[in-house]
């Protein structure tokens, strides 16, 4: 907050503490020509008469200690513009105590779980609640709530990989995080090449074709795509190309997607949780999603 604001929400503040006090004394005061204690103010209506009567000091104090109780809260809390508060409390600190305390509270059992290997961790009833209340939160908004995934977002409950499946590779995809990076094609094979390479990526999957159009794209793919794909389209989890032979497409397996992802390229994103989630929290996602592609019982 600039000192200008700074100044305008302290001298606001206080200007409306100090308007409350003055309203007070200002209508506890006796006027001239108001009648004594008792007598009415000549206001009627509907047969109800206004009396003259001062507010009972009860209620006088009862203002007067709400006044005095803001006072004493901007003195000791931040509420004046920039000043901090004699106490120095912030919601920051606040918060990060809170983390600290719970923390404290889970760190024997987090680290118990850490230290039973994913495969064994995952078949652990008590622990899967919380890797899924840990998948829920972090991972559910992509990937789905049962971790069946979504067009352009990896299916967690079978048995295809990317970026590999074991408890390590699992473990550092989420640590880490991965960029996928399929670049476009478009301008250098030309609509009739993006339609020929497609055609023979599908029939790596079983799909029929033009004979013609499978032998260009062949040949096409053998120049531009092997690099990451493999000879035999395989792909490789080292780099995150995936297995073309496999009838399985995170962004469809038509002619006419499969065809805009050569043309356009793709650019997938998995975040790194490293600054979100302690090791020991990844340990147990890592379990639970090892979990979710092989049958526990």
């Amino acid at each position: 907050m600039s000192t200008a604001w700074s100044w305008y929400v302290t001298v606001l503040s206080l200007a409306n503490i100090l308007a409350c006090v003055w309203l007070i004394r200002w209508t506890a005061k006796k006027r001239p020509g108001e009648g004594a204690a008792g007598d009415t103010t000549g206001h009627e209506w509907d047969g109800l008469r206004e009396y003259n009567n001062p507010m009972p000091r009860w209620w006088l104090g009862l203002f007067y200690l709400t006044i005095a109780f803001a006072l004493v809260y901007l003195l000791l809390y931040p509420g004046l513009g920039n000043f901090k508060g004699l106490l120095g409390w912030t919601q920051t600190g606040a918060y990060e105590a809170e983390v600290k305390k719970v923390e404290a509270d889970v760190a024997p059992l987090f680290a118990k779980y850490a230290a039973t290997p994913v495969p064994e961790l995952a078949k652990d009833p008590a622990a899967m609640a919380t890797g899924r209340r840990l998948f829920v939160t972090n991972c559910a908004v992509c990937h789905g709530a049962d971790g069946h995934g979504s067009r352009g977002f990896p299916n967690l409950a079978d048995g295809i990989w990317q970026w590999g499946g074991s408890p390590e590779q699992i473990e550092q995809t989420i640590t880490q995080g991965r960029q996928a990076a399929m670049p476009p094609w478009g301008a250098a094979l030309g609509e009739d090449g993006v339609k020929a390479v497609a055609t023979y990526v599908r029939s790596l999957s079983g799909k029929t074709g033009d004979p013609a159009l499978i032998a260009a794209g062949k040949e096409k793919f053998q120049t531009l795509c092997v690099a990451c794909h493999g000879p035999d389209g395989k792909g490789n989890p080292m780099l995150g190309a995936p297995d073309l032979t496999d009838d399985y497409w995170l962004y469809g397996g038509s002619q006419e997607a499969v065809e805009t992802s050569i043309r356009n390229g793709r650019m997938g994103v998995m975040p790194a949780h490293k600054d979100l989630l302690s090791p020991q929290r990844i340990h147990v996602l890592a379990a639970y999603v090892y979990g979710l592609s092989h049958e526990q019982p």
